[in-house]
Order: structure tokens, then sequence, then C-alpha cells
């Protein structure tokens, strides 16, 4: 399997707190859908922020499709390709309907408006949610909420998807839909969920963080 992405010795801690993370290294290869496990506090979370850009760590390395990522400038490059679905999707849903949140991302990466609706439609028929295009987002459920989240990320059409607690607030019939959704993407994933029935449908190998370190 072709390696999309590596961290080597991550070490982080949030100010004025003992270390998260003390020395992390990981590989996600193509094909891959990883769960991250382990308990609250375990910094599986700040490892996916790290991934992305939104922390940065004190030392250590992040490489991802053939070359190393430090600087603002090289995490925006790398957000275009690798695409963070937040715990709680109040933190990613900021636009008054689903369409123009959908549609965000692809006009941030240059589509006119016409290719960015295509793309819009193309997303949310994929996930089963084109009837929610005009909704207000801030009126849907949590779980209509989390699922309008991961179209945001996917109209980006990432290489690599990091979903964090992605079966929160969700119904038996909504996780059935996003687990039938997740193992037909070809886009590989780290998982955050401590949902054992929901990674036993999804995720293709496990691994716990512990002590600040990957096990």
């Amino acid at each position: 399997m072709a390696l999309l992405l590596e961290t080597e010795d991550l070490h982080f801690s949030y100010h004025g707190f003992e270390p998260c993370l003390s020395g992390v290294t990981m590989a996600v290869n193509a094909g891959e859908r990883i769960g991250l496990v382990g308990h609250n506090g375990a910094g599986k979370s700040t490892l996916l922020h790290l991934l992305v850009g939104l922390n940065k760590p004190s030392s250590g390395r992040i490489a991802a499709f053939g070359r190393d990522y430090q600087s603002e400038e090289d995490f925006r490059l790398l957000r275009r390709r690798v695409g963070l679905v937040f715990q709680d999707p109040d933190d990613q849903l900021f636009c008054p309907t689903v369409a123009e949140d959908v549609a965000f991302g692809p006009l941030n990466l240059g589509y006119s408006i016409q290719d960015a609706m295509c793309i819009v439609d193309e997303t949310l028929a994929s996930l089963g949610l084109s009837e929610f295009r005009e909704r207000i987002t801030h009126k849907l459920s949590g779980g209509q909420k989390r699922l309008v989240s991961l179209a945001t990320v996917l109209a980006m059409k990432p290489d690599i998807l990091l979903l964090d607690e992605p079966t929160n607030a969700l119904d038996e019939k909504t996780t059935r839909s996003l687990i039938d959704i997740l193992v037909n993407l070809p886009q590989a994933m780290v998982i955050v969920s401590h949902d054992r029935a929901f990674r036993e449908e999804v995720v293709t190998r496990t691994i716990l963080m512990e002590g600040g370190q990957i096990r």
C-alpha cells in the first residue's frame, strides 16, 4: 500500500499543562480506515488537529504525499487534501444554508459559483442529503448536522478523511447510513471513536493512544 501520511516523534502540550503527546509516530496508507482509540484526554483529537495544522507540535515531523509540512502556508496546502470532520458540527457549519456550507470549500479552492454548486449537488446526492440543500443549517438536528459536516469536507475531494467521534448524537438509522457511506468511500481515514460496534464495521485496523504515545 502507498504511504500517504506519517508522523515521527510528535510532541505537544497545551500551555500550562502536562504534555499530551509524547512522541507519536504513525503512518496512514492508501485504502486504510484506521480506528484511533484511547481514554478521554489521551490526545486523540489533539493529534487530528496537529495533522491539519490547527495546532503546532513542539517537536517532531509531519509528512504527507512525499513532503514535510511545518508552516501555516504548508498546512493550507495540506488541508486541500486532508479533511477534518470535527467532533462538534457547530464548529464546522457557519453559513445560513446547507448549500452555502457545502459550497464554501470549493469556492475557496477557486471553483466558479456554477461549478461549486454542481459539486454541492453531487456531494449531497452521494450522501442522500439532496432534500437538505436549502435547509437552514442551524435548524437541523444533531445527526443531520453531522452528515452535512461530512458533506462539507467531501466537497473538497480530499485524499484522507479525519473523523472525530462521527457517531456522536446519531440515532441507529443515521449511524447505519454513515457506516454504509464510509465503507464505500475511497479515501483513507483516521477515525477517533469510542463506538466499538461502529469501529468493527468500518475500520481496517485499530491503534491505541496511551501515555501520549501510540501503542
